[in-house]
């Protein structure tokens, strides 16, 4: 393992508690004296402070996982090792690179007789210390050799590892990618959700917890749903107040989530609420902004007259799981536009299988859409299946509702009216847009389609006064 920071360490720890003999690679030897100091008594764990040292202590073929910040340091590490190994061994980049980046590696190191797999890890350091998701794609060769290992350390569900091989060159990390991007509009609607019950409601964080316990006890069971229930009961060692309520309202991101937009873009897959998403986090770090911008409109969002808490929970619950159930969608179509763009085979059963343990978009939905790709192979889009349709049918009336409140009262509530935006836009057989071609036509005779015959049309548009 190069790379021996927290996720590094801790997969590596995970391996060796399967019977794996592991070498962890620092420069440092104090860093890497304390790594073996924390191994469990009992497992094969050593570290070592050169590349050269490394090499010759493994087994061939030679199996060596990079860690390491995406990027330039992952091809810097790569350049290290090629004069290093022999033909036949195996990189394995389990950051979080661009795809991009791992077609053109995959490429390079065939030419150097090596082997080279993308691999997308979720789950955090837990994750990484007794299960993550793991997500390889690119060299099945190399994914066969390495098979053993990581459905050792992977997560299980029902006893079935939480790792696939997931498809051709750069699966690995688009599935990842998207797994992020997915994760990034989860997120975004559960502080949504949030804000109308808190601020909107005037639930307490106690009130809240017991609400999203009783929400992860049923059909919203999720990592997220989960974590969430147990932030709201986290004191502050500093104040003693509630930790939630002494934290910055400035949101973080590494890129993931704008790389899922941009290539969604290119692809022409429409991701609206991972684009939101990412968006509103943008905004969210405009503090200063937006503090000025609150004084000088008197924008200070309207207190929710509701008479019943109970009924607006159980709204805000159903609107949730319309999001959540929206945001699954769009990510997967995603999936499915770019395998069969790219040629990158990707398995969607697999993938959702994949995502059940480990990962921090896991939840109980993921089994619904296992039979939904069961059935059929191919689905573009999980709206489209009957079953899917249904539960997502009962929840409609209860989102228009929650989003029509949160509009007229001033709550930030982007991605739960994407949500709905993005499903009247897909749901609707009828749109606008034959006023747009017709724009398009007029100011540059891009041309249009009709309705009742084939081809392509341009008219001389008629300008009056």
């Amino acid at each position: 393992m190069i790379g021996i920071g927290v996720m590094g360490k801790n997969f590596l720890f995970n391996m060796a508690d399967h019977g794996f003999a592991v070498l962890g690679f620092n420069k440092s030897a104090e860093k890497t004296g304390v790594m073996e100091s924390e191994a469990t008594p009992g497992t094969k764990v050593k570290g070592v402070n050169t590349l050269e040292e490394m090499v010759s202590l493994l087994e061939t073929p030679r199996k060596v996982m990079l860690l390491v910040p995406a990027g330039a340091p992952v091809d810097d590490v790569i350049e290290q090792l090629i004069p290093l190994l022999s033909p036949g061994d195996i990189i394995i980049d389990g950051g979080n690179s661009h795809f991009s980046d791992t077609v053109r590696r995959v490429e390079y190191l065939k030419g150097k007789n090596l082997h080279f797999m993308g691999m997308g890890v979720s789950g955090g350091e837990q994750g990484a210390r007794r299960g993550p998701s793991i997500m390889p794609g690119g060299d099945k060769e190399a994914y066969e050799s390495a098979r053993p290992m990581l459905e050792a350390v992977a997560a299980k569900v029902n006893g079935v590892p939480c790792v696939a091989y997931l498809g051709n060159g750069p699966a690995g990390h688009y599935v990842k990618m998207v797994h992020n991007g997915i994760e990034y509009a989860i997120m975004q609607l559960i502080t949504e959700c949030y804000d109308l019950l808190r601020r909107g409601a005037g639930l307490s964080n106690e009130e809240l917890h017991d609400v999203f316990k009783k929400w992860n006890d049923g059909d919203l069971q999720s990592f997220l749903i989960e974590i969430t229930r147990d932030i709201f009961l986290q004191k502050d060692d500093i104040t003693g107040k509630h930790l939630v309520d002494v934290i910055l309202d400035k949101a973080g991101a590494k890129g993931t989530g704008k790389w899922t937009s941009q290539d969604a873009l290119e692809l022409g897959s429409p991701i609206p609420m991972i684009d939101t998403s990412v968006a509103m986090r943008n905004l969210s770090s405009q503090k200063d902004y937006r503090v000025k911008a609150a004084e000088l409109y008197g924008t200070e969002p309207s207190k929710l007259s509701v008479s019943d808490k109970q009924a607006f929970i159980n709204e805000v619950h159903d609107a949730l799981f319309f999001g959540i159930m929206i945001s699954y969608a769009q990510g997967l179509a995603l999936l499915q536009a770019a395998s069969a763009e790219r040629n990158l085979e990707i398995p969607m059963k697999e993938v959702v299988n994949v995502w059940k343990g480990g990962c921090i978009i896991r939840s109980l939905l993921l089994q619904d859409f296992d039979k939904a790709f069961e059935k059929n192979p191919q689905l573009t889009n999980i709206l489209l299946d009957p079953a899917i349709a249904a539960m997502v049918k009962d929840k409609i009336a209860n989102t228009r509702k929650v989003a029509s409140l949160a509009v007229l009262n001033g709550y930030a509530a982007s991605c739960l009216c994407s949500a709905l935006n993005y499903f009247d836009g897909f749901t609707s057989a009828q749109l606008p847009t034959n006023l747009l071609q017709a724009q398009r036509d007029f100011f540059g005779a891009h041309t249009y389609e009709r309705i009742d015959q084939p081809g392509k049309f341009h008219t001389n548009w008629t300008t009056s006064n």
